[in-house]
């Protein structure tokens, strides 16, 4: 929005604002917060956020003002891990996870990743735009602002390409920021079962080089799992998105150890995602390479698994951890970041701020963008949500309710 914008009468400001970097320990804590407040954004940045009674004669004459009515404000979600671009979706498998059969065997059976992959090779580019905008409007309408989202479902050239095409015209169409990374390494396809390695080559030689030189992706992901990629594939791959200008982000340790985190480590990834199963040993590595870990309780939660991410553990070791969603049509159909923060403060032990520290702005900072968004502070990209109620900590508190924030990207609002 050009111009100037005033958001006054907040009753509790979450500004999350002073350090330029990730925090750790005690500092996911420190959430900032002001009383009685505004905001004052001029050309859809934020130029200041304090008390009202500070701010009061700052104000322009001709600033458009909204009334926050006293309520919360804080930053606009930040979601580091999802997979936005599908076709169709995975009902009957949920049924049948219900009565008791595992991902892994689904997934080994043809289904699970697999089976999305032939429904979306099947879907042209403007039938993938239209399921993605409806996807990203979920996101959006929660409160998330910015989101990575990962192509994955193609598994051949021109699907992926495809599926990068379509997060590059969402992120061209707005509202909501878009980061795209390349995960072609998100399994092997049938067609390929028995030649894995000529498979993995080509993603490394071929793809890689292409996706790169026309700017389609920020980041390269592998999946290391035993229904994916072994850690050596996955080592292929990244080492080639390494050499060709790609940040890495690593899909590691679901479901048992040693399966990516290390290899995450080892390379300098930007992040390493899921963890369940990693060890205390794995996540010293991870602390060593300043390597984030990107937690997912939601795909825990869908899947009907026990065994969450060691959080406070991460928390306590000095990491800088992030939740995201895992959005995707198999194992973590969830569109809610209020409900993330909820799961993780139930299941994995953390606080109501550190919760939303990692779903900001250390979430912003996992993709390279903490200097542009994920808090509430001067030369900060305006976006911020307008909750339903006065204290940040009823984002938990009341689980899955439907709250519908006012959503503001750059200064404009996007939800009415």
């Amino acid at each position: 929005m050009a111009g100037s914008l005033a958001v006054v009468n907040i009753g509790q400001l979450v500004t999350l604002a002073g350090s330029a970097r990730p925090r750790v320990g005690d500092e996911l804590r420190e959430l900032a917060m002001v009383n009685e407040a505004a905001l004052l954004i001029e050309d859809g940045c934020i130029v200041a956020a304090g008390p009202y009674g500070e701010l009061r004669s700052n104000i322009p004459s001709n600033a458009v003002l909204i009334d926050a009515e006293g309520h919360c404000v804080t930053p606009g979600f930040v979601d580091a891990h999802t997979h936005l671009v599908f076709a169709g979706n995975r009902a009957d498998e949920f049924e049948r996870r219900i009565g008791g059969t595992g991902y892994q065997q689904i997934a080994s059976e043809g289904g699970g990743i697999l089976r999305t992959v032939r429904l979306t090779r099947a879907a042209s580019e403007e039938e993938l735009l239209t399921i993605a905008r409806r996807h990203r409007d979920w996101l959006l309408r929660a409160g998330t602002t910015t989101i990575e989202a990962k192509s994955g479902y193609g598994l051949e050239r021109e699907t992926e390409l495809r599926m990068l095409r379509v997060l590059k015209r969402l992120n061209a169409e707005g509202p909501a920021r878009i980061v795209s990374t390349l995960l072609a390494a998100h399994g092997v396809p049938a067609e390929f079962a028995d030649r894995r390695e000529e498979y993995v080559q080509w993603i490394a030689e071929e793809l890689i080089p292409e996706v790169a030189a026309a700017k389609l992706a920020a980041y390269c992901d592998a999946f290391c799992d035993d229904h994916a990629l072994s850690i050596e594939e996955a080592r292929c791959v990244l080492t080639a998105a390494l050499r060709h200008g790609l940040g890495l982000r690593v899909h590691a340790e679901q479901f048992r150890e040693n399966t990516g985190a290390a290899l995450a480590a080892e390379l300098g990834a930007a992040t390493a995602d899921h963890l369940e199963a990693a060890s205390d040993e794995t996540l010293g590595l991870l602390k060593k390479a300043h390597v984030q870990p990107v937690l997912l309780p939601g795909s825990v939660f869908a899947l009907g698994r026990e065994q969450y991410p060691q959080a406070r553990k991460m928390i306590e070791l000095g990491l800088a951890i992030v939740l995201a969603t895992d959005f995707n049509p198999g194992s973590s159909p969830v569109a809610s970041m209020p409900f993330i923060l909820s799961l993780a403060c139930l299941k994995m032990g953390l606080s109501p701020a550190e919760s939303l520290m990692a779903a900001t702005l250390n979430a912003a900072h996992s993709l390279g963008m903490g200097d542009r968004v994920g808090s509430l502070e001067m030369r900060k990209e305006a976006d911020f949500l307008i909750h339903e109620f006065t204290d940040y900590r009823e984002l938990m508190y009341f689980i899955a309710a439907p709250f519908r924030p006012r959503v503001f990207v750059a200064g404009e609002e996007v939800t009415r």
